[in-house]
């Protein structure tokens, strides 16, 4: 399975990403399975194509890259900074750019230097993966202090907070792994 880390932070040094070198570390020594992530300082999205991108070959040159990681990914997991009570307008954009993602498994992650970890930021993504067509894990992971649990290379300072991050992964896992489009009976 293909799992793309979608790190939503547009800031130059986001705090946040912290988060996603941590994951990938994680899943990539523990499962199978391949993991990137798609950061979305890595590429210059304009606001609005004047069409959604449906293949890789009809991707702009300079986004075939991130349409190969976009309809190769499985599932996702997105990872923001609240932004005025909501994920970041540089996420959104991004799937804007993409047909939508039916029967893929989203997880939610939310960083914060702040206590909230990005509680409000959360609930608004599950519209968003709604929106998508997509299939979203209930068990979320907030992340309040982010700047205190993650050092600059995703290493993880706070073993309590290790507890959380298992019942995510384990959670988001047990989903991913159950939806397989390919074997859902079709209705006829």
């Amino acid at each position: 399975m293909n799992i793309s880390i979608v790190s939503g932070s547009p800031r130059k040094d986001s705090i946040t990403f912290r988060v996603a070198l941590f994951l990938k570390k994680i899943l990539e020594e523990k499962t199978n399975h391949n993991i990137n992530i798609i950061d979305v300082r890595d590429y210059n999205i304009p606001m609005l194509l004047q069409s959604v991108i449906t293949s890789v070959e009809k991707a702009p040159e300079d986004l075939k890259d991130l349409a190969e990681k976009m309809f190769s990914s499985d599932a996702y997991i997105l990872l923001t900074p609240e932004y005025n009570g909501s994920y970041t307008p540089a996420l959104k954009n991004l799937f804007d750019h993409f047909p939508k993602q039916l029967h893929k498994t989203f997880g939610i992650v939310s960083a914060s230097p702040g206590a909230m970890g990005g509680m409000r930021a959360t609930q608004q993504l599950q519209l968003l993966i709604n929106a998508l067509f997509g299939i979203g894990s209930p068990y979320m992971l907030v992340t309040p202090f982010v700047d205190k649990k993650f050092d600059e290379r995703g290493n993880l300072l706070d073993a309590a907070f290790q507890a959380s991050i298992d019942t995510f992964i384990h959670e988001f896992l047990w989903l991913a792994e159950s939806v397989k489009p390919e074997l859902q009976p079709v209705y006829n």
